[in-house]
């Protein structure tokens, strides 16, 4: 029976949370271009201009980039060279393999990211109407969930501390060994500047 049967979601929990995630995933894209037609950019283009914005370097090339938004090299590509017709960003060569490549903003192309990356702020702002509480457990539901589809392969990358090689349950308690402190479920990170993978 399919999830997204009306009458099977009656008695199904899990079926209700897969329909109504499939449901925010379409405002988010409807957020989104809307911002990408008054731009003349599509939506992926916005993507990584602000993914480049607040990530280092050696997550910015081509191959990176594929796997951090699930999509193919060619498609990247492909959105790169728009990106670099419109001087929102420029190549630079970080290593001595001159086919090897990383991109970084222009003036112009961190001029269009402060113009688009609060796109999801009509989202933020319903968030907001939750208690602490409640915003608490929908997070500690949220990277559990990113960080089990990474381990079954539907997301190619993931950066939350439960993945990390500094990251450590003792019992009950989670911990971490760069920080050298416990953390709460509110301390756990989606996306970590030091994150580094946990070799199995």
């Amino acid at each position: 029976m399919s999830d997204f049967n009306p009458k099977y979601q009656i008695d199904n929990v899990t079926s209700k949370v897969v329909a109504g995630l499939e449901r925010i995933s379409e405002a988010y894209k409807v957020l989104l271009w809307e911002k990408a037609k008054l731009l003349g950019l599509s939506p992926i283009q916005i993507q990584i201009l602000i993914f480049v914005s607040y990530h280092s370097q050696n997550l910015c090339n081509v191959s990176h980039l594929a796997k951090e938004f699930n999509l193919t090299k060619p498609t990247i590509s492909d959105a790169i060279r728009v990106l670099l017709k419109k001087e929102l960003i420029i190549k630079t060569f970080p290593s001595t393999d001159s086919r090897s490549y990383a991109v970084q903003l222009t003036v112009s192309g961190k001029k269009v990211v402060k113009e688009t990356e609060h796109f999801a702020d009509p989202i933020k702002q319903e968030l907001n109407t939750l208690s602490n509480s409640e915003q608490e457990s929908l997070f500690e539901s949220i990277y559990q969930l990113i960080f089990k589809l990474n381990q079954v392969g539907i997301l190619s990358v993931q950066r939350t501390c439960l993945g990390c090689r500094f990251y450590e349950e003792k019992g009950s308690q989670s911990y971490c060994n760069l920080l050298e402190k416990a953390l709460k479920s509110n301390d756990i990170r989606i996306d970590c500047d030091e994150f580094q993978l946990k070799k199995i």
